[in-house]
């Protein structure tokens, strides 16, 4: 069996690494010792989705899940997970950053969340094409952006990594761009409308 205790870290970090730790030992027993009821649902959910078994046992510090590998997936569930991957791996994805937060309500959370989102697309498997960083959505391109290293990260795996020009200059900070390139709205344009799909976290 093997242990692990992610119960200080928030969420995405426990699912993400129980993932790893499933990817790489798909035959063995997950002992993930999580500290809220948060990080417990979602592992539980990853569980069901990588066809484990999840039992919960409430600890002093959060949850323990254990994750027990199922033989033997049902036969509707292959059947209909090939023609859904299928579909979303064909054409192009564009990941649209259009701010440099997720969502409306409180500033510094929607920057939290933003970071998560791109963290997170490091497990993601197909990797979007292209992520374009507009208005404020430079913040996260340019220096003293938290999540440089992921973004280049992405970059080193393909990913094109691309702020608007125009919103460089207007924010003064087309010299403090340190991952991706400079693009502008005709290429911007052109890509969302080619592209299959566009995400806008």
């Amino acid at each position: 069996m093997i242990k692990l205790d992610y119960s200080q870290h928030q969420c995405p970090y426990p699912v993400i690494e129980t993932r790893k730790q499933m990817l790489a030992h798909p035959d063995q027993t997950l002992e993930v010792r999580v500290g809220d009821s948060a990080a417990r649902d979602n592992v539980s959910r990853l569980a069901k989705k990588m066809n484990y078994n999840a039992a919960v046992q409430s600890v002093d510090d959060g949850f323990m899940v254990t994750l027990t590998p199922l033989e033997q997936q049902n036969e509707a569930s292959q059947q209909q997970e090939v023609p859904i991957k299928q579909a979303v791996s064909s054409g192009k994805t564009v990941i649209y950053c259009g701010s440099d937060r997720m969502g409306d309500g409180d500033d510094g959370f929607g920057k939290v969340l933003m970071r998560n989102f791109l963290t997170t697309l490091l497990e993601i498997d197909p990797l979007p094409d292209t992520i374009l960083f507009v208005n404020s959505g430079i913040n996260l391109t340019t220096s003293r952006s938290e999540i440089l290293e992921p973004l280049k990260t992405l970059e080193s795996r393909g990913v094109d990594i691309a702020s608007c020009g125009l919103c460089l200059d207007f924010y003064e900070k087309k010299d403090d761009l340190c991952v991706g390139r400079t693009t502008n709205m005709f290429e911007m344009a052109e890509l969302q409308c080619q592209a299959q799909r566009v995400v806008t976290p």
